[in-house]
């Protein structure tokens, strides 16, 4: 059972999933500061952002799991209570998305500014070796230059792969959440079925006569093709 007890009413539990959202949105904040200049390792500050982040999106699939097991407790759930419950699951999904874009550009650009770092060290290193052994120039831009060339034909490659592995996810949680909706209809259906006194004989009832309709329209058709077989 969640920790948000099973005794938690629909308001209250909806009213921590939104005290969440707004704390994600002010998390989402402060962690998209770091995108700007990020130092070459996560500071504590960073670190912090992101356990608070992961922290707050868990704890809002718990209250939405409650929220989802107390309609299904509920003998006629009104429509209302149904549309909140699934605006507040689009929005945990748009803010999961969100956490994830924010992560890989933060470290995009850390892996960025750690390799212009690495390639200004090797160009001096270079520089400072080959002046030593011998007396010909280097222009430290040609040097510069091949080094970037190359780091932007790998971030071409890696941004392809991004893009492929960020539909690949979106549509395995879009399948997830319309398999979830389709389940929540079945069972919905089937517990009003049962509620509904007679339904099942009647559906057995309607089954029934189609079956003996289709039987009735199979044994015509078939005389008529023998008619006319010893007709000919």
């Amino acid at each position: 059972m969640s920790e948000f007890g099973s005794y938690a009413s629909f308001g209250q539990l909806r009213s921590q999933a939104r005290q969440l959202e707004s704390q994600t949105e002010s998390l989402f904040l402060q962690y998209s500061a770091f995108s700007q200049h990020p130092p070459a390792e996560p500071t504590s500050e960073e670190t912090r952002v992101v356990k608070d982040l992961d922290a707050i999106l868990t704890q809002r699939e718990e209250i939405l799991a409650s929220l989802t097991r107390l309609l299904d407790s509920e003998q006629l759930a009104s429509a209302t209570k149904l549309q909140h419950l699934q605006r507040h699951k689009e929005i945990l999904v748009e803010h999961q998305r969100e956490f994830s874009r924010l992560t890989s550009v933060i470290n995009h650009e850390r892996q960025r500014a750690n390799l212009l770092t690495s390639v200004h060290n090797d160009i001096d290193s270079f520089s400072r070796n080959t002046n030593s052994s011998s007396s010909a120039p280097v222009d430290p831009r040609r040097e510069a230059e091949y080094m970037l060339n190359e780091r932007s034909r790998i971030e071409r490659s890696d941004n392809l792969v991004d893009g492929i592995l960020s539909q690949a996810y979106a549509t395995r949680e879009e399948f997830g959440r319309q398999r979830q909706v389709l389940a929540n209809v079945q069972r919905r259906v089937t517990s009003t079925a049962s509620r509904i006194p007679g339904i099942n004989t009647v559906i057995s009832k309607i089954n029934t006569r189609k079956k003996r309709d289709s039987l009735i329209i199979a044994t015509l058709i078939s005389l008529c093709i023998l008619v006319l077989f010893f007709l000919r």
